[in-house]
């Protein structure tokens, strides 16, 4: 059985697949919480032992999650090809709108002929995207999972600009609490710094 041509042809599925199941796995307490009570015994100490406070705990596991992620996503995404595929998207676009701005039929038609050549590239590489998903939630999902529990167990506050001092649960913005608000803003801030670092090209 060629596991390769497997995963080539049906990676796709698999990463929305499993993705649902994360999803899944999030709505059933006792999972989410076994999983995160057996990831506390490799991160506890970052609390007992050493007292690191909650909100510099997701700054520190938002950089590892944004450095694996970068790594994964370096190594299984083709950037030098995804970079061409969007120029020659772009130069058709600016073709085919010349093409109807000046009304010659002969053009129109012979680009509708490649049109469906651009529009399959492309979804080849939307589809290349989101291949490296299910390494990353791999990672990703149970360390989120032990922030949860380990968020039950604490009452630190955080102090952000524009919204003052929160406890971490506390909803900032619409229903979202103050520790994910604070992940995202970490992770999507060091992870561009971190992919500039290892010279990757943007999604």
């Amino acid at each position: 059985m060629n596991f390769k041509k497997i995963w080539d042809d049906y990676s796709l599925w698999f990463t929305f697949g499993f993705m649902f199941l994360m999803m899944w796995a999030y709505t059933v307490p006792w999972l989410r919480e076994g999983v995160g009570q057996a990831i506390d015994a490799v991160f506890a100490p970052l609390v007992t032992e050493f007292g690191i406070p909650f909100y510099i705990l997701i700054v520190i596991l938002s950089a590892l999650t944004g450095l694996y992620s970068s790594i994964v996503q370096k190594y299984t995404i083709d950037y030098e090809k995804m970079t061409n595929s969007q120029e020659r998207m772009k130069e058709f676009q600016a073709e085919f709108r010349e093409a109807q701005l000046s009304q010659d039929e002969k053009k129109i038609k012979k680009l509708e002929a490649k049109k469906d050549r651009v529009m399959k590239e492309q979804l080849e590489m939307s589809q290349q995207q989101f291949k490296p998903m299910t390494y990353i939630l791999v990672l990703s999902v149970p360390i989120f999972f032990w922030l949860l529990y380990r968020l039950a167990q604490t009452t630190t506050t955080i102090t952000m600009p524009y919204l003052g001092t929160h406890s971490l649960s506390d909803a900032v913005i619409w229903v979202i609490p103050a520790w994910i608000f604070w992940y995202m803003i970490c992770s999507i801030t060091l992870s561009q710094i971190i992919r500039k670092a290892l010279n990757i090209g943007g999604l």
